[in-house]
């Protein structure tokens, strides 16, 4: 939990943006696993911490625009809670500790909530991504489940954006740390990427990781030698000589704030010439586009500087052909880049995305694209200094789409073919990092984690136990 004066500060900007009604924000509750003693790690939700920090299940927040209060609504502990949890602090005594004075049993929210409706005061929400959420917000305000997300506060939303989009320096040395942990976490991975281990026991190792020195991962972990699936969770295989090996992983801190790191490396620890090919023009990308991060540029602008570079690059190794801006206007590049280069970050790994991927990446600038591939770019809009924001650009192969961009013929100018078919058996690469976008340029936040060839081929030879973490133990 921060100082009470960001919650206060937050909760202050937001009612510069919106002068009236009333703000909603359910917390989570617990949610069982396989029985209803057996939870899921708790975990609060994004914009109920931002606001009101309290981490604990069971909370509703207020914010009433109109009379300039702000409420908790949950319940003190009872005897059988204790026997269980042991002692607890108040509501009250919580409450106060992120600047909020006035506190209720959470059974007296409905009676608020329609109070305030009885008022003609309009109760602002935002959409629910949990089951329980939805049930709750159906009873709480008597709408049809089903009509829930059409009734989500559009004003709230794009407030909520506004604020949330800009970074604070207490958010940004909690993104840090996350990626700190990060470090470790990729460094191991890189290190036990030999032949023969099994994908599962890499993965576990490093999530291990995230546990102990943070919280839990960021998002399930992506571990796979068969890279050219873009979310692979399986960790099913055994590693192989002469495959390339994707890790895509990132921790949270106990603030639960978040990293997303991906680092591709050869399982043995040395590039053959074809990796080594294929892993340059990636990180040239990677480069060329973190390059070009600065406040007033469109992150779309970023997205296709990333792209050129892949195509330039693939021209160079006889993959594509032709002019390279001709090639990126027919969207021949997405055979090799199927994604969007990055998205933004912060208390959620893909930030906010749960208010609508429009509402947080794009703007009445800048609209998104609809066409296979481009679509997929999470982030388009103008950057602003106080950003966070990915940057992993990617080339995989793909056997499917490399069988029905054949079959279709419509890019047979720009792709070699015959060339691509042999590549099949390759997998796929991706290098991501994580930028703050500055008030003239850009950071790159946290310990720089191995990802030229040289770097990586040094980390994965070092003789030491992978186990032993550095400044650790």
């Amino acid at each position: 939990m921060f100082n009470k004066e960001i919650y206060i500060t937050r909760r202050k900007k937001l009612r510069n943006e919106i002068t009236s009604g009333i703000g909603l924000f359910l917390g989570n509750v617990d949610a069982a696993f396989n029985y209803p003693a057996n939870t899921y790690s708790f975990r609060q939700d994004s914009h109920f911490l931002y606001f009101f920090g309290l981490n604990h299940p069971g909370f509703a927040g207020v914010i009433n625009f109109d009379n300039n209060t702000d409420m908790i609504f949950a319940n003190d502990v009872d005897i059988e809670d204790i026997i269980w949890m042991g002692n607890q602090p108040t509501v009250k005594d919580m409450a106060s500790k992120v600047g909020i004075e006035h506190t209720a049993p959470y059974r007296e929210l409905a009676s608020y909530l329609h109070s305030a409706i009885s008022q003609g005061q309009k109760i602002h929400f935002l959409p629910a991504y949990r089951g329980e959420t939805m049930i709750e917000l159906s009873k709480l305000l008597n709408l049809n489940i089903d009509k829930l997300k059409g009734e989500a506060s559009v004003e709230l939303i794009k407030a909520v954006v506004k604020l949330k989009e800009i970074k604070e320096e207490v958010e940004i040395a909690e993104i840090e740390k996350a990626i700190d942990i990060a470090y470790l976490m990729h460094t191991t991975s890189m290190k036990m990427a030999k032949p023969g281990m099994v994908e599962q026991e890499i993965a576990g190792t490093i999530e291990g990781i995230s546990l102990a020195l943070g919280g839990p991962v960021s998002f399930p972990i992506i571990l796979s030698q068969d890279g050219q699936t873009l979310h692979n969770h399986d960790h099913s295989k055994v590693l192989k000589e002469g495959r390339m090996m994707v890790t895509d992983a990132g921790a949270e801190t106990q603030e639960n704030y978040c990293s997303d790191i991906t680092r591709t490396v050869p399982v043995g620890g040395k590039f053959n010439k074809r990796q080594a090919g294929i892993y340059q023009v990636v990180l040239d990308a990677n480069m060329a586009a973190i390059a070009a991060i600065k406040p007033g540029i469109k992150y779309r602008e970023v997205h296709f500087l990333a792209c050129r570079t892949i195509v330039d690059g693939l021209k160079e190794l006889g993959l594509m052909k032709g002019d390279t801006q001709a090639a990126i206007d027919a969207r021949a590049h997405t055979l090799f880049m199927p994604h969007g280069l990055g998205h933004m970050m912060g208390m959620d790994v893909h930030d906010m995305e749960g208010l609508g991927e429009n509402y947080v990446g794009y703007d009445v600038h800048t609209k998104r694209a609809t066409e296979f591939g481009n679509a997929y770019l999470r982030l388009g809009k103008e950057l602003k200094p106080g950003m966070v924001l990915t940057v992993e650009p990617g080339i995989y192969f793909i056997p499917a789409l490399i069988d029905q961009y054949r079959k279709e013929g419509t890019f047979d100018e720009f792709i070699n073919f015959d060339l691509a078919e042999t590549y099949k058996d390759f997998g796929g690469i991706r290098i991501e990092d994580d930028v703050l976008v500055t008030e003239n340029s850009h950071r790159v936040l946290g310990k720089p984690i191995p990802k030229t060839i040289a770097e990586i081929e040094r980390t994965m030879a070092e003789l030491r136990e992978w186990i032993k973490w550095e400044g650790f133990i």
